[in-house]
């Protein structure tokens, strides 16, 4: 899979920064705008994301490019309802046989051939509907879930943290959490301090919510690692 960022709302920090301002600043914007720098630009917007008030970083926005992820992937991912996507046709791109193929399955040889025995099986009886005049519309329902697309998305920084908090657990499908992993990387370089504290939600509330759900494999200590050095 490919994860890229295509383009973000130019200083982010200091733009949210001086929309944290505006609501108790007596002065204009341009005159904040001319005082204001990256720095204090940080030290207001951790001192406003600290007391919860994280509606200004509604101002910024990130657009990600994600290529060669699953169908599985999107029906997920389109969960997040504050952003926008736009998805590769399934109707006028008659690819129907190129999937992505889970780790646990490509490092297990009798996994593998099974699911390449599966592939050829279902592409010929989908060539087999088409050459008999089915329209592929209606032949396309025989693809499988796992079959490649793309995506463009776009989220404001906001929803971005609801969606790492989510997406980045250890509970999350392994494939989404690869790709949301990747997209924090990637936001962390451009607004660093608004992502700060960005990750799975047992980072922010110290415990794990998920209660009984909780992987035995989750240890908040190595957790907290992991996302604080990305």
């Amino acid at each position: 899979m490919k994860v890229k960022l295509l383009r973000y709302t130019p200083n982010p920090e200091i733009t949210c920064a001086l929309a944290a301002q505006t609501s108790y600043s007596t002065k204009y914007y341009d005159e904040r705008k001319e005082k204001m720098t990256l720095e204090k630009a940080r030290k207001t917007l951790r001192k406003v994301i600290g007391y919860g008030h994280v509606s200004v970083i509604e101002h910024a926005s990130f657009t990600f490019a994600l290529e060669d992820v699953s169908r599985v992937l999107e029906i997920q991912l389109v969960r997040h309802r504050l952003a926008s996507y736009t998805i590769k046709s399934g109707r006028y791109n008659k690819a129907h046989c190129d999937i992505v193929i889970p780790p646990k399955i490509a490092k297990n040889e009798k996994a593998l051939k099974k699911l390449n025995e599966f592939v050829e099986q279902n592409t010929k009886i989908i060539q087999d509907l088409l050459d008999m005049g089915i329209p592929f519309e209606d032949v396309r329902m025989l693809s499988p879930q796992g079959i490649k697309t793309n995506i463009i998305v776009t989220m404001n920084a906001r929803e971005l943290l609801h969606f790492f908090n989510l997406r980045c657990c250890a509970r999350a499908q392994w494939e989404l959490r690869v790709v949301a992993d990747e997209m924090l990387k990637q936001v962390k370089r451009v607004a660093p301090v608004i992502f700060e504290k960005a990750g799975p939600s047992c980072i922010a509330l110290g415990y794990c919510p998920e209660g009984e759900l909780k992987p035995e494999t989750c240890n908040l200590i190595e957790i907290k690692m992991k996302f604080s050095s990305m």
